[in-house]
């Protein structure tokens, strides 16, 4: 099973974080999405499972973390990692957003992936999605950095 991570969208799908997640067979949101809008556009690629992050408070319904099981594997979504106050059982994975900062750690054999942020680019962070495989094996991730202008200079 291919499932594309997406977080820190602030109401903002790219077409190219769109384009590169065609083709997955579920797409995880881990907060910060900012607009119902980026939710029914990633529906229409594929089953969504979502958490509100902190800028989603007042408009959106969701939980701000989730445990559910993909291909048998536990996963937890959560929009900022220091909310989850203890790890899940080693074999879990756990998707998280909030820092904006892209990275795959491993934890006490728990798999901690944060896909970056998806949206208007913060500072000087990559912008990019993730990938998570489950089925054979181990579950494995990998970061996806997407090709986007870079930031207009102000004048």
């Amino acid at each position: 099973m291919r499932i594309g991570l997406i977080a820190d969208t602030h109401g903002l799908l790219r077409p190219e974080a769109a384009a590169a997640l065609a083709g997955a067979d579920a797409i995880l949101h881990a907060g910060d999405i900012g607009s119902p809008a980026v939710l029914d556009a990633l529906g229409a690629l594929a089953p969504v499972e979502a958490i509100a992050g902190n800028v989603d408070r007042g408009w959106c319904a969701l939980p701000e973390c989730r445990r559910f099981v993909l291909a048998g594997v536990p996963i937890v979504l959560v929009h900022d990692r220091k909310q989850l106050p203890a790890l899940p059982a080693p074999g879990a994975v756990v998707v998280c957003g909030h820092s904006h900062r892209p990275s795959i750690t491993e934890e006490d054999g728990v798999l901690v992936v944060n896909p970056g942020s998806a949206g208007p680019r913060r500072f000087s962070l990559p912008v990019g999605i993730g990938w998570l495989t489950l089925g054979d094996g181990p579950p494995a991730a990998r970061l996806a950095p997407l090709d986007v202008p870079p930031p207009r200079r102000k004048k």
